[in-house]
């Protein structure tokens, strides 16, 4: 199954197509949507591997083939040509993903760990906790680290 993509995340991909530079805050205004949550959602997307580049180059073999019925033929077509401009309407897309600490697929709804700037998927809270207990020492350097770069 995968991650399910929502109303918001398709918005936001949609609002990228367009222009690929666009900033948070024109994306935020454009939807009507506070700017630190398109930005974490933005982050969301690359962190799961739809998103590859700030293009945005969409990484169409995350799209559960069961998905890929339901998409045109015009957005394909683009994807596949990296076309840079194209417009196509994107619903009810999952996004495959692997755990983050047995490799296996995320079957549902992800299991996550945030600390510091960094998000973990998992395909259940076994493999997170597992995840927690062997990196342990490493998440914690990283959040002090993180909260050192914070003060300055």
């Amino acid at each position: 199954m995968g991650y399910e993509l929502d109303q918001l995340d398709t918005s936001i991909i949609t609002s990228l197509m367009e222009d690929g530079r666009k900033s948070f805050r024109a994306i935020s205004r454009e939807l009507k949507i506070s700017t630190p949550t398109i930005k974490a959602r933005y982050e969301r997307l690359v962190k799961i591997g739809l998103i590859k580049s700030v293009r945005p180059e969409i990484d169409i073999t995350k799209i559960s083939k069961s998905n890929k019925k339901s998409l045109s033929e015009d957005l394909l077509n683009s994807l596949k040509t990296n076309k840079k401009h194209f417009h196509v309407k994107i619903d009810n897309l999952q996004v495959k993903m692997k755990c983050d600490f047995c490799e296996g697929p995320i079957n549902g709804r992800p299991k996550s760990l945030k600390f510091a700037d960094i998000e973990r998927f998992f395909c259940c809270t076994s493999c997170r906790n597992d995840y927690k207990g062997k990196y342990g020492g490493r998440i914690q350097s990283l959040i002090e680290q993180y909260k050192e770069n914070k003060k300055k």
